[in-house]
Parts: C-alpha cells; structure tokens; sequence
C-alpha cells in the first residue's frame, strides 16, 4: 500500500517535458528548425527503426532493425549539434510505426529469443552511431500474441537500460482493441521499466471536445495506471482534439490538477510548413 501510494504520489505532478516525432515523412525537416525553449525537458524522437530490410519490397527482419527516417537530414553529426547547442535535448528513436515502404510494419518475432538478441545487437548499435538517449515503441500492426510482444520488448528495454545503452523508454500505444490488448500486456508485467507513455490521443474523431478529451485522459491514466500519461495533438490538425478546438485549454486544466506529465507532437515534419506554431504554444504552457 505505501508503494503505490508513493507511485501516485509521483505521478500527481506537473512536469517540463515536450517530445516531438521528427523525421517519417522526409519533409527535409531538421532539428535545428524546431524552436527549444531552454526551460523544458526537449525530447526528439527519430521516426522510425525498423526490423525490415531496405529492398524495394522490404521484409521482416525478425529484431535487426535498419534507420527508416531522414538521415540526410537527421544524421549522427545533426545530433551532436543539437544536444551540444541546447543541453536540455535529449534524442531517441521510435521502433516500428504504421507502415513500412506501401505495407503495414507489422512485430513479427521467429521467437522471443532470437528477436531479442538481434534488437539489442542492432539497435546498440545504431544508438552508439547517434548518439542517442532512448527509445520509443509504437508497433501498430501484430503477427504475434500479447505475451510474445510484452515478453520481446520488455526484455529489449531491460537489456538496453542494464547495458547502459538508454536511460529511458517509452511506448505509444491507442484506443485500439488489438493494440491495447498488446500494449497492456506489456505494461502490466514491464510497467516499471517504461518512463512515459505517448498515448496517441490524436487518434480518436476530429471535433473530439474538451471533456471527452479529459475523458479520455482519465481511462488512459487508468489504464496505465502509476505511468506518466502525456497528452498529444497532431500538427495537421486532422483528428484529435486539436490546438484551435481547446487543446491547450485542456493542459492548462491538468496543469491545475498538477496532472499534466508532458507533452508531445506527431509531427515536426507537419508543423514545418506553419513554423512550429504550436510547438512553441506547448513549451509556454510547460515553462
């Protein structure tokens, strides 16, 4: 009882972070574009590593993960740059997505195992290359049980955060029947090792209101009970509850609560064409 009072009482407070997908849509976006307030926690996270290969018609590639996103523009050099210029960034890489070429990037492990001991190979590696912090996960498509994604991802994490190869993980989960089945899955036996959950809330129907997103935030909250929750928008303003309908009143109401976790935007490569309006709205709010 005392520790999970502890954890609530961790979990009941406001925080400074604001994290950014950048990078999926080759937008010729760069980190140096994206405005950083120094008072924030500012994470970027490259979109996307894939277990595929890179052929035309890429396949799974059972845990060795190749880079997916923009490295002309969003290389090992551009990283140093960015953490070097701005001490409070940090960088990490989101595994998987929704599609890989034209096709769904399905979590197709041949076992536990062999998924697991090819992740870590591949994936320290390409972490050690960048220079990066952390990993995210936000697999959306399943040829697997529940317990073979939980058990995979859990040890990945494990294993990276014991090596010393991350300091932190999170996950990206959504109002999905299959991708909550999973995710939970993970949650309940890993939820200690996982730091944020980027709950996809720009997810659900455009015109969502204030309360039905504070609604949501509530099942979510509850769902991944004793996580930090971030709340989130989509820069293209296609579904969610979006900045122009009352997003950031919605933070200022959590932010009363002492709710408000952090957070996040999909995507910098979106909000580009607009000049990161929004992105400098949420750091306000955070500062």
């Amino acid at each position: 009882a005392v520790i999970i009072s502890q954890i609530s009482i961790l979990c009941t407070a406001n925080s400074k972070l604001f994290r950014e997908y950048i990078g999926a849509e080759f937008k010729d976006v760069k980190f140096s574009d994206v405005p950083i307030d120094p008072n924030v926690d500012f994470h970027f996270i490259l979109s996307f590593a894939i277990d595929y290969d890179t052929s035309t018609s890429p396949s799974p590639t059972n845990g060795k993960f190749n880079v997916f996103w923009d490295s002309t523009n969003l290389s090992p050099s551009h990283v140093s740059s960015i953490k070097s210029k701005h001490p409070n960034v940090k960088v990490a890489i989101s595994l998987g997505g929704y599609t890989v070429g034209s096709q769904f990037a399905y979590f197709k492990p041949s076992s536990v195992r062999s998924w697991v001991a090819n992740a870590v190979t591949s994936l320290t590696s390409i972490i050690k290359k960048y220079n990066l912090d952390g990993i995210d996960i936000d697999y959306e498509h399943f040829q697997a049980d529940p317990q073979t994604f939980a058990e995979s991802i859990g040890l990945l994490i494990k294993t990276l955060k014991r090596n010393k190869v991350i300091s932190f993980a999170s996950i990206a989960p959504y109002a999905d029947n299959e991708v909550q089945r999973q995710y939970l899955a993970l949650w309940n036996k890993y939820g200690d090792i996982i730091d944020y959950v980027n709950f996809q809330f720009y997810a659900y129907d455009k015109g969502t209101t204030i309360p039905q997103f504070l609604s949501y935030f509530n099942n979510q909250s509850s769902n991944y009970n004793g996580g930090k929750v971030l709340v989130s928008f989509q820069s293209d303003v296609r579904r969610g509850l979006t900045p122009e309908d009352g997003f950031f009143d919605a933070c200022n109401m959590l932010k009363s609560q002492q709710r408000l976790h952090g957070i996040f935007v999909w995507s910098a490569d979106d909000s580009k064409a607009d000049g990161f309006i929004y992105e400098k709205q949420s750091q306000e709010i955070l500062d």
